[in-house]
């Protein structure tokens, strides 16, 4: 985590001419970095923000939407952490006041980090489960899964994240280095089991979906999941590597490592951004906007609901039929 701090250039001190010319340069790539950020994540808090209150206070929670809800909550709070590091930085080399960041607040992007990966990859499993064992999740999974798994996912990664706090940033950094390499593998192992679990999930709801004799005829839900995970792969996961494996490469102050903790930074930035728009996406795609009708909530319904397109439209409104397809997998 301190990696990704001395990578906005604000832990460099320049001792002669060659070294102010490379802190410049560090400088200047932090800032352009700095405005992506600013501009991207304030659309991503907007989105997120409109994610957490339709699912939180408009809509009936289903199993699938509980855990889009705790996404969101994420989400959301992991663009408060990096807007909170992009304005240090444009205050910082406009107004050349130096804000430190404490070591708290990069267990709390820790914390958001880590905590939203959990709740993609549960998603992608269950959905993975829905199709390989219809039976077994429609009708033998217990009722209250999803409220259970996110309060331990919640927990899980609230713990990991203070663990790598305590023993490598705000108490016993100096002290208990083999801690702190004992918990940065173990939350490294963390992070490549969900990976691994969000890629297999994945690619085998896709092959049950598009292959074999018994395809399944794929809904918005599924594409609003394959959508997301694919989104996190391209721009989420990077930064996820630079965090855990760059730990023990100890190249942090290079130029190249320096690019790419800015590039995964943006990159992460834009993932946190892109599950309110691939929502709203999916649910207003082949849909006419219609005064009075098409209202945030009933895209947002639409792109979580379960059903083949084909009964969407047999007479039956768009929030009866999410409704009737979680009624037997509420949270």
């Amino acid at each position: 985590m301190n990696a990704t701090v001395t990578a906005w250039g604000t832990a460099v001190t320049p001792m002669n001419g060659s070294d102010e010319a490379i802190l410049q340069a560090f400088r200047n790539r932090a800032l352009i970095s700095a405005f992506l950020v600013a501009i991207i994540a304030q659309v991503g808090l907007a989105g997120n923000a409109v994610v957490l209150w339709l699912l939180g206070f408009r809509m009936r929670r289903n199993a699938i939407s509980v855990y889009i809800l705790n996404l969101a909550g994420a989400d959301f709070l992991l663009l408060c952490c990096q807007i909170t590091v992009s304005l240090c930085i444009l205050i910082d080399y406009f107004h050349s006041v130096l804000i430190s960041i404490p070591s708290l607040f990069t267990t709390v992007l820790t914390f958001a980090y880590i905590t939203g990966l959990c709740f993609l990859s549960v998603i992608s499993t269950e959905r993975c489960l829905s199709v390989l064992c219809p039976i077994w999740y429609r009708c033998h999974r217990p009722r209250h899964t999803s409220t259970v798994m996110c309060a331990l996912l919640w927990a899980l990664s609230l713990l990991l994240s203070i663990l790598n706090g305590i023993y490598c940033d705000f108490l016993f950094a100096d002290f208990s280095q083999v801690w702190c390499s004992v918990f940065n593998f173990i939350t490294a192992g963390w992070l490549i089991f969900l990976c691994v679990l969000l890629s297999g999930s994945s690619l085998a709801l896709v092959t049950r979906l598009l292959c074999g004799s018994q395809r399944v005829q794929p809904t918005r839900l599924y594409v609003t999941v394959l959508l997301t995970v694919l989104v996190f792969l391209l721009c989420g996961q990077p930064w996820g590597i630079c965090w855990f494996l760059m730990f023990w490469i100890k190249s942090h102050s290079d130029e190249s490592s320096h690019l790419v903790n800015l590039v995964a930074f943006v990159l992460s930035c834009v993932n946190s951004c892109a599950n309110p728009i691939i929502y709203f996406f999916v649910g207003s795609f082949r849909q006419r906007w219609r005064k009075g009708r098409q209202t945030l909530k009933l895209v947002l319904q639409r792109a979580l609901q379960d059903t083949p397109e084909k009964d969407e439209h047999r007479g039956r409104p768009p929030q009866e039929t999410l409704e009737m397809s979680g009624s037997t997998l509420v949270s």
